[in-house]
């Protein structure tokens, strides 16, 4: 589905949330997106297509996050979801569950939170439906 496994973020942004934007509500998007203003909901990427958001330091989400790649420098309350990578810059607070596949954490950054490893075989796990015996 992606171009490499475990790949670094795009430096391709196509949206913003300016720093005095305030969003109340779901937050859709494909490519990259900058928030430096603040979420009120959940900011989801289409997962057939690679993503990337990033938080800068004013930035603050209080939702669910389920992206592709992940930079973060800002505040999150609620889970985080990284398919790929997730960055932790110094700045950053998590207040939630973390998931991820590949993560780099820097000094300073906190996590509030459990840290759960998305392993390579979640991805290859088959669900089997149990028949139900007939008398």
């Amino acid at each position: 589905m992606f171009s490499s496994r475990n790949s670094k973020p795009q430096n391709r942004i196509d949206s913003l949330v300016g720093i005095g934007t305030k969003i109340e509500g779901n937050v859709h998007f494909s490519g990259g997106l900058r928030v430096d203003g603040e979420i009120v909901g959940n900011v989801v990427a289409d997962p057939a297509k690679p993503s990337t958001l990033v938080l800068s330091e004013q930035a603050r989400v209080d939702g669910e996050i389920r992206v592709t790649h992940l930079v973060m420098n800002g505040t999150v309350v609620g889970p985080v979801h990284a398919a790929e990578y997730l960055e932790l810059q110094s700045k950053a607070k998590v207040t939630g569950d973390v998931y991820y596949k590949t993560l780099e954490i820097q000094l300073g950054a906190i996590v509030e939170g459990r840290l759960i490893h998305l392993a390579e075989a979640e991805d290859k796990v088959v669900a089997f439906k149990l028949g139900t015996a007939e008398s």
